[in-house]
């Protein structure tokens, strides 16, 4: 994730046309978002309202059915007190005479006529207990043969009281048979005991059905749309009438794209519900976004043309101009951009044009020149320790000669010709580490036979690092500090130590001694030295080496280093007290620099005259 970000935020900040095209969609950017916030506004006080309006709508509807409901069971009050019914009734047992069909008849008739005052009452039925005859508006008058439905409706007049009950038509009365299957109705049915007012009353019971066709009709007129579903449930939110034909007997669950707005009646408990898909409340707000969608994109589309434009325009030629700048960087100075151009735009891309021909010159006339200059200088410093060794070399043999026979003076003199041989080595710059080490050994040869073998010398030389060319004449310097300031004075047991080792980009090799040490006061002001040197530009380092006063070969060897070797190179100083010195150098590798595989360290100890004769003579 976080490489991702780099990389796009690097491409935003590389590319001009990105950027362009950013800020054209970051000015839309307030537009589009108070767009969106004004249509989903609108559409959320669309639903308010819609809700709002719904729900007036439903509570008066609910008003409207309990005021019906108050009409059907004021009928049933009425019904169920009437003295010439309840008489009648009375009068009949469980056998029927002749008499008995004529009183069923009267109330028959009595019945139909209520009826017809009353459009919400689809039916009027009277059950006589006592003969479990039912007579019905709808259908006249039958027997109930079933046992366990009788035993049924007179549980039901014994535990209805006076009071008023709704049965649905699908309440089970007996085996298979429902309710409505008895009296012949497919609706909610308002059921009560005859004879109110009388307590020793028989258990006889009036039975009215709601007109499912009026509640129907009045439900239809409330749906604004075809796919509006509007139920009219009970207490226990069963269904009692519905315009949705597909749930019938169960209300429909509510879908998340569906709006949904419930009103309760405080005088029946019923609830009367409606459903409305969303989709057609928010059929023309879906226009007006739609129109709104159209435009956000036409004005993105225009920002990215207008984006492009300006680019051409403008962007195009500082595009063009940043490449040639990358191209000079990177040495290719011949380079020059096409303009047609004569406005502010085309004058810059002349002037690069003519910066880039100057370059080219600048380069050709003065740069050869300095590295000529740089290529001299180090070729002085490095024929200044030539006299400085020579001489000391010389006041080495004449000290030989006042002290000892010829031998010794003779080895000298054939160490110091081979070593000069070796210097001048045809004017090459480079040795490879191991011929370096084999030049070296003469002139270390050359201070054991003057401090008469008082010290020895260890080379530890990774095999890899032996065919990596370094500078020649690089670590006498280092190798002279070590023998006269840390084996000048020691009678014998002396150790120099030269070792190599490499890491992924540069050569490592150390200089080490076991003498006194340097003092700590002298140790600091030497790193103080160097890293004064480390600050100084390379151009100043051969002017600084020459007004200086001490530290003759530590700065011949920093300055001829970071002159050849560049920034890449450097020099680390270890000293303690009665520890020894060890002065590591880093000379950066470069690419194609031959190295072996193999990293085997190789200990050479040459203390003998004729194991150097011979490596020098081979060569």
């Amino acid at each position: 994730m976080t490489q991702l970000y780099s990389r796009l935020r690097d491409w935003f900040t590389r590319n001009i046309q990105v950027r362009l095209t950013f800020y054209f969609l970051l000015i839309l950017l307030p537009l589009v978002v108070i767009s969106l916030f004004a249509i989903e506004r609108s559409r959320d006080i669309l639903y308010q309202q819609a809700e709002q309006r719904t729900a007036v709508a439903l509570a008066s509807t609910m008003e409207y059915i309990d005021l019906a409901l108050q009409n059907v069971e004021e009928l049933s009050a009425v019904i169920a007190a009437d003295p010439s019914i309840i008489e009648r009734l009375n009068a009949n047992g469980a056998y029927l005479p002749p008499a008995a069909i004529v009183d069923f008849s009267a109330i028959l008739k009595q019945l139909s006529n209520l009826k017809a005052v009353n459009r919400f009452s689809s039916q009027i039925s009277l059950y006589h207990q006592a003969s479990h005859m039912l007579i019905s508006t709808s259908f006249g008058g039958r027997k109930i043969q079933s046992e366990p439905a009788q035993a049924w409706l007179l549980e039901l007049a014994r535990s209805g009281g006076t009071g008023v009950r709704y049965m649905l038509p699908d309440t089970a009365v007996s085996g298979d048979t429902t309710f409505g299957e008895m009296l012949g109705t497919d609706t909610l049915s308002l059921v009560r005991s005859m004879d109110l007012y009388n307590t020793e009353r028989q258990f006889d019971l009036l039975m009215i059905p709601i007109n499912r066709n009026s509640l129907q009709h009045v439900l239809r007129t409330l749906g604004p749309t075809a796919n509006t579903r509007i139920t009219l449930l009970n207490e226990q939110d069963d269904v009692i009438v519905t315009t949705d034909r597909s749930s019938e007997t169960a209300a429909a669950p509510l879908a998340a794209d569906e709006m949904e707005v419930a009103v309760h009646s405080e005088y029946s408990m019923w609830q009367l519900r409606l459903v409305q898909p969303k989709s057609e409340l928010y059929e023309e707000s879906d226009q007006l976004r739609l129109f709104t969608y159209t435009i956000i994109a036409i004005s993105i589309l225009l920002a990215i043309g207008i984006a492009w434009v300006v680019y051409s325009g403008i962007a195009s030629p500082l595009t063009r101009l940043s490449r040639g700048m990358k191209q000079i960087g990177s040495g290719k100075l011949d380079i020059r951009l096409d303009n047609k151009r004569r406005d502010e735009f085309g004058v810059l891309l002349d002037a690069f044009n003519q910066m880039a021909t100057d370059q080219k010159h600048l380069i050709e006339d003065h740069y050869e020149q300095q590295l000529r200059m740089k290529t001299t200088e180090l070729k002085f410093l490095q024929s200044q320790i030539n006299p400085h060794f020579l001489y000391n070399t010389l006041d080495s043999i004449y000290w030989m000669a006042k002290s000892y026979d010829s031998d010794e003076i003779s080895e000298m003199v054939m160490n110091l010709s081979r070593f000069f041989r070796l210097s001048l080595n045809k004017g090459q710059e480079e040795f490879t580490l191991e011929e370096s080490l084999v030049h070296l050994h003469y002139y270390i040869r050359i201070q054991q036979l003057r401090f008469m073998d008082n010290f020895t010398v260890t080379y530890e030389i990774l095999e890899e690092t032996k065919r990596i060319p370094i500078l020649k004449l690089l670590l006498q310097p280092l190798v002279e500090n070590a023998i006269l300031h840390g084996m000048e004075g020691m009678e014998s047991g002396g150790l120099l130590g030269i070792h190599s080792q490499m890491d992924d980009d540069s050569l490592q090799i150390a200089v080490t001694d076991n003498g006194p040490g340097i003092p700590p006061e002298r140790l600091s002001y030497i790193r103080q030295e160097l890293q004064r040197m480390e600050r100084r530009s390379i151009t100043s380092l051969s002017r600084d080496e020459e007004i200086a006063g001490d530290l003759f070969g530590l700065r011949n060897v920093y300055t001829r280093m970071r002159l050849y070797y560049g920034e890449g190179s450097g020099m680390i100083i270890d000293s303690a007290t009665g520890s020894g010195t060890r002065v590591e150098i880093h000379i950066p590798l470069r690419r194609g620099e031959p190295v072996r595989a193999a990293a085997k360290t190789h200990n050479m100890e040459h203390n003998t005259e004729g194991e150097s004769s011979d490596e020098t003579d081979d060569r």
